[in-house]
């Protein structure tokens, strides 16, 4: 994000997202807040205010990031046409370019063995640049893998966050280092109990070990959760076979 840019700037172009909402029972017993992963948050008190209850109650309600939290697709999209720019390429879609890398990112957080998502981050923009004849420098290269810092929250997050977790323990469940998730985490303003990343579980949504490796942190199942995503397939679609897999495993 240039440093000119305001939050009231990027919401005013902020793009229409569909959210998925998945509504089941939780119970956890180990808690986690973002600045450290020893340190047990104050038991969450119930509050008078909240326009709806979710039945069964749950004690964790989890949710995806980039994206669905802070703004993801903004902030990239203002970084990769500004750097456009720099190029002369004004005839180049900055999100034609942002397709490319996220095509390319899948592939390799797929891959094996696990990759640091910084490194994807460089790896994956050098190469999506490249395919439009542009060959960035390091730092800009820099620049834009550590975008994700610099990633605040949609304007509607941190008081909806904080409502809830008057009542529900919240989790973040990120493809995403430690130390590059930290500041965003920071940036939103608000305590969670877990932040669950790729590099702790040395995998990536969707994969199966990515969501077991979560679970089994905090100390529940699948179906004891409320999971809160904009995307299919890195979230929902892999977060419901979750569910469904203990399910049929016991039928």
């Amino acid at each position: 994000m240039s440093s000119g840019e305001s939050s009231e700037e990027l919401d005013t172009e902020r793009p229409e997202k569909k959210r998925s909402f998945d509504l089941v029972e939780a119970t956890a017993h180990v808690a986690v807040d973002h600045h450290s992963f020893e340190r047990v948050p104050p038991a969450a008190t119930v509050g008078s205010h909240l326009p709806f209850d979710l039945d069964p109650i749950p004690k964790v309600i989890t949710f995806d990031c980039y994206g669905t939290l802070v703004r993801w697709y903004e902030v990239l999209l203002r970084e990769i046409a500004s750097t456009l720019t720099e190029y002369g390429r004004t005839d180049t879609d900055a999100k034609v370019v942002l397709d490319d890398f996220s095509a390319i990112a899948k592939q390799m957080t797929a891959d094996k063995p696990h990759r640091l998502y910084k490194e994807i981050l460089r790896s994956g923009f050098d190469t999506a640049f490249r395919n439009h004849d542009v060959e960035l420098s390091s730092d800009n290269i820099e620049r834009i893998a550590n975008a994700p810092m610099m990633m605040g929250p949609h304007s509607d997050v941190p008081d909806a966050l904080r409502r809830l977790r008057e009542r529900y323990k919240l989790a973040i469940f990120t493809n995403s280092d430690d130390d590059l998730i930290a500041p965003t985490v920071e940036r939103i303003g608000v305590a969670f109990d877990y932040v669950i990343t790729a590099e702790q579980a040395q995998a990536y949504k969707p994969s199966r070990e990515f969501f077991e490796h979560a679970y089994r942190t905090m100390g529940v199942s699948a179906d004891e959760t409320v999971h809160v995503a904009m995307g299919m397939y890195w979230d929902m679609k892999a977060r419901h076979e979750a569910v469904a897999r203990p399910r049929a495993a016991s039928a």
